[in-house]
């Protein structure tokens, strides 16, 4: 302070500051470097896609030629289709048995395999093996099994994709040989993240073993249980490759599945209008059940 008047200095930015604010600048083109790639690949496969079928949806779309718009009668003729009515129950009836038998196979494995012990490795293995399979390729392969003219087991009599109830049957052994042992593997990732000191404890306080599991092991292994429903009930939805290769959606359309409809409606029919349509209703049935179980599961 001189002269009663206090002097106000301002400090100007060092070369530090200057040098610090550079390299902010450049992680910050480095991030968006590295995120563009990907999000092109969204927007490209995921986004655009998005877009036209929403588009097409509301429009009748032929496979060639202009467009016309015409909605909403795209989504107005869904419920005048029979057979799109039948696949939606065969669908939901599929989807409940396949995610009650896969999560009760898949757990079962995940126990019998969660304690290290000698030669619990050839199980994970053997169990996650089929994993590896493509989903066309074990279709195929059950039909060459069950094939009862040149398959191993048509000795036995039986039609396992002559009727409706065993070609139900059969396709769903088709999926839990293909997915237990990957289910299996999200669950005994879940079973291995719990701490031990937990059944440490409990075992001292005289906890017996289903205690254990209904008390300890199921409450801490929901968020991975949630998941796993999560992939088991979309991919039950979206079923497709195991009734077109393996049953072709016989006998009698018995197992047609909704994806099963849209692939007719689009390439068979050329109604690329309707089957948008179909793709979007099913789209928001399958974002609400995921938002439930999230909800329901948390």
């Amino acid at each position: 302070m001189t002269g009663g008047m206090t002097q106000i200095t301002t400090a100007r930015p060092g070369r530090g500051d200057h040098a610090a604010a550079r390299r902010r600048s450049l992680r910050g083109f480095a991030g968006l470097a590295y995120a563009t790639p990907t999000a092109v690949i969204v927007v490209t496969l995921f986004i655009a896609p998005l877009v036209l079928v929403g588009v097409m949806s509301l429009n009748k779309w032929p496979l060639l030629g202009a467009p016309t718009f015409n909605a909403p009668q795209n989504y107005a003729k869904i419920t005048e289709d029979p057979l799109f009515l039948d696949s939606v129950l065969f669908t939901l009836k599929y989807t409940a048995l396949i995610t009650v038998l896969l999560s009760a196979l898949a757990l079962g494995l995940a126990l019998l395999v969660q304690e290290r012990r000698p030669g619990v490795g050839f199980f994970r293995t053997a169990f996650f093996l089929p994993g590896a399979v493509g989903f066309a390729a074990a279709a195929l392969l059950f039909y060459g099994l069950l094939n009862n003219e040149v398959g191993p087991f048509g000795f036995l009599g039986v039609k396992w994709i002559g009727t409706p109830n065993m070609a139900l049957f059969s396709t769903i052994v088709l999926v839990l040989w293909r997915f237990a042992g990957f289910n299996m593997l999200i669950l005994l990732t879940g079973l291995q993240a719990i701490p031990v000191e937990v059944y440490e404890a409990a075992r001292s306080d005289g906890a017996s073993r289903w205690q254990i599991f209904t008390r300890i092991t199921l409450p801490l292994l929901r968020p991975t249980i949630a998941l796993m429903l999560i992939l088991s009930i979309t991919g039950s939805l979206l079923a497709f490759d195991q009734f077109f290769i393996f049953t072709n959606g016989g006998p009698d359309n018995s197992t047609v599945s909704m994806v099963m409809v849209i692939y007719r409606n689009a390439f068979f029919r050329f109604d690329l209008g309707g089957a948008a349509a179909l793709s979007v209703v099913l789209l928001v049935v399958l974002v609400a059940l995921n938002a439930l179980q999230l909800k329901v599961l948390r």
